[in-house]
């Protein structure tokens, strides 16, 4: 299909697509620890992931941003969420979310920051990213695609799920 026949409008909503990886090793969750100069989340621990790159699909950008957040090749991803994050002001965010099973590869910190295998049991007692316990509890135990939206607003995170 033509870009002219998708009736591109430009005063549409837009969104920036990007991944979230959560790597398991038994009851413990690979978390990224947001490097203390980060723009976004420093100090905060939070899964793996980051934007998704012209010409890329979600899975793949996945599998790229543990290799170079984490360095190591997941054994495997399962896209376990899609959230739509609205904020304030366009564009919004739309969250792939995957899951999957970490090699025996000890992973290595990056610009990032360091990665951590943290026990779920421990996540309320971290400086975790504020979505980050409610969006585990839905993801781990659902068998099906989580679906959830995220809307920003000034009195803070409103999080709702299928």
């Amino acid at each position: 299909m033509h870009p002219e026949e998708q009736l591109n409008d430009l005063t549409r909503y837009t969104v920036v697509p990007r991944t979230l990886v959560f790597l398991m090793r038994g009851n413990q969750v690979l978390l990224l620890r947001g490097a203390p100069d980060k723009k976004l989340w420093a100090n905060r621990y939070n899964g793996l992931g980051g934007h998704i790159e012209a010409g890329e699909d979600p899975w793949h950008a996945a599998l790229r941003e543990v290799q170079e957040e984490a360095g190591i090749t997941p054994d495997r991803l399962e896209l376990r969420g899609v959230i739509h994050v609205t904020r304030p002001e366009p564009p919004g965010i739309m969250l792939f979310v995957f899951t999957g099973a970490a090699p025996d590869d000890t992973p290595m910190a990056s610009e990032e920051g360091s990665v951590e295998w943290i026990a779920l049991e421990a996540l309320s007692t971290l400086p975790v990213v504020e979505d980050l316990p409610a969006l585990l509890a839905q993801l781990l135990p659902a068998q099906t695609v989580v679906f959830g939206r995220y809307q920003i607003t000034s009195a803070g995170l409103e999080m709702h799920f299928n």
